[in-house]
C-alpha cells in the first residue's frame, strides 16, 4: 500500500477522523495528528472571517512535501488535506496525519510536514479584520 495515504485540496469541511484512518496501520505503534483551526484574532487584532485560496500546483506540491516526509522519516502513513474558500471562526484548515513504529518518530514526521507544507505549497490566506481591513498572508 503507498505510504502517501491521503494528499489533497478540499473546498468542504475536514476531519480529523478521516485524517487519522487514512495512517492508521497495524504495525504503527504512533500516530501523531495536527489540526489547524481558523482562530478569532491574529497580530492582537480580531479576524472575523478568512478564505484560501491555491495555486493550480498546490495539490501535487502538497503531495510532493508528503514524499518528501515519507523519505526523510521511518514512516507508515502520511496524510495532508488543507481547506480552501471561505472559512468560519473554528473550522478546520489544515489537518495532517502521521503514523509511525514508535511516538517519536510520528512526532517529528508530523512537525515536519506541517512546517513544510506551510513554508512551501502555494497556499494564500485573506483575513479580514473586525475593523474592516484586511490582509494576505502567504502561509498554508
Amino acid at each position: 500500500m503507498d505510504v502517501i495515504r491521503l494528499a489533497e485540496l478540499r473546498d468542504t469541511p475536514l476531519s480529523v477522523d478521516e485524517v487519522q484512518a487514512a495512517v492508521a496501520d497495524p504495525s504503527a505503534g504512533g500516530i501523531a495528528v495536527f489540526a489547524g483551526a481558523v482562530r478569532d484574532h491574529d497580530h492582537g487584532r480580531g479576524v472575523t472571517e478568512l478564505s484560501y485560496s491555491a495555486h493550480p500546483s498546490a495539490a501535487a506540491q502538497l503531495r510532493q512535501v508528503a514524499e518528501q516526509i515519507a523519505g526523510r522519516y521511518d514512516v507508515r502513513a502520511v496524510a495532508a488535506v488543507h481547506r480552501v474558500g471561505d472559512l468560519a471562526i473554528g473550522d478546520l484548515a489544515v489537518v495532517v496525519a502521521v503514523s509511525s513504529g514508535h511516538r517519536a518518530e510520528a512526532f517529528d514526521a508530523c512537525r515536519a510536514l506541517i512546517d513544510e507544507l506551510k513554508a512551501t505549497v502555494p497556499i494564500w490566506k485573506h483575513q479580514r479584520f473586525a475593523g474592516g481591513d484586511s490582509e494576505w498572508v502567504n502561509s498554508a
